[in-house]
């Protein structure tokens, strides 16, 4: 454990890392899942790590989370019913909101002394969307509620931590699960994910979820955008039964957002939505290399 007015260090791989001054500790220490720690930087702002990987940070959350939730949301005519996995900040179902279809969001994530201890020391991550009379918190592992689950969505969104050894999301990335997120959509329904780094070294999980997914869902999307409190370009995949997040042009876009009253936003706009999908040509090689990963055979970040 780091000290205040002392450097956190966190390790990205044994070659390569980067320290942090802590101005203050807001809290840390484990939960029954993982281990918290809740700190201030005067640059990042407050940040939140787990399992001593950076989740959010103040100074640019909104573009992880708008990122994640927007361009599926938009892609969708009517969103009206959406499932929340994980996303303990809040911050995402805080997104969610903002569009006045939405009539229902169930968000399920494991980790109660997590969302707590967000709610606490994170407030203006979630804005009060724990307590929004749309919002439907439930403490359960994800995989058999979405298996047992007899509720159809518009939109499923995984914001899940990266699956590490040991990690309780490892089998929320397999091509088992999304199956069973497919049958849990709407006939129109999408599925989107934050899919880890699209950086060029470290992109093998990115590009096999896109082939995973594949695998499941006739329209699969990639995109990604830079993320600075992560240091690298970050991944997710929009995966849909009809619609593609490709046909929408940037007046449809505007007008969904004016009929929704999605307001307030810092980094997703029309103009921005098709940039998201064009992939650098490493990416686009790197893709074509990705693996399946299977209950049997999943993807697991080694230490």
């Amino acid at each position: 454990m780091a000290d205040e007015g002392s450097y956190f260090f966190e390790p990205f791989t044994e070659s390569f890392g980067r320290r942090l001054k802590v101005e203050k500790f807001y809290y840390q220490g484990k939960t029954k899942y993982q281990f918290v720690q809740c700190l201030y930087n005067k640059f990042l702002g407050k940040v939140l790590f787990l399992d001593e990987k950076i989740q959010s940070a103040q100074i640019d959350e909104y573009i992880y989370h708008e990122s994640l939730v927007h361009p599926a949301l938009v892609t969708h005519p009517s969103p009206r019913e959406v499932l929340v996995i994980g996303g303990g900040e809040g911050a995402t179902l805080r997104e969610v909101l903002r569009h006045s279809t939405v009539e229902k969001v169930i968000m399920v994530d494991i980790d109660r002394e997590l969302v707590e201890l967000c709610q606490k020391y994170l407030p203006e991550w979630s804005e009060g969307a724990f307590s929004n009379p749309r919002t439907d918190l439930i403490f359960k592992d994800a995989r058999p509620f979405v298996e047992k689950t007899r509720e159809k969505f518009d939109v499923i969104i995984s914001d899940l931590t990266e699956p590490i050894e040991q990690g309780r999301s490892v089998f929320l990335f397999t091509e088992e699960f999304f199956s069973k997120s497919f049958e849990a959509l709407k006939e129109d329904g999408l599925f989107v994910l934050q899919a880890g780094s699209a950086d060029p070294s470290y992109s093998q999980f990115f590009c096999s979820l896109v082939k995973t997914l594949k695998k499941v869902f006739p329209i699969v999307r990639p995109y990604w955008t830079f993320v600075l409190s992560f240091g690298m370009p970050w991944g997710f995949v929009l995966a849909s039964k009809t619609k593609d997040p490709l046909v929408l042009d940037e007046k449809d876009i505007a007008q969904r957002m004016r009929e929704r009253a999605v307001k307030k936003l810092k980094y997703y706009h029309p103009g921005f939505h098709q940039s998201y999908f064009a992939l650098p040509l490493y990416l686009v090689k790197s893709i074509k290399q990705g693996k399946v990963l299977t209950d049997s055979n999943p993807f697991i970040w080694k230490s």
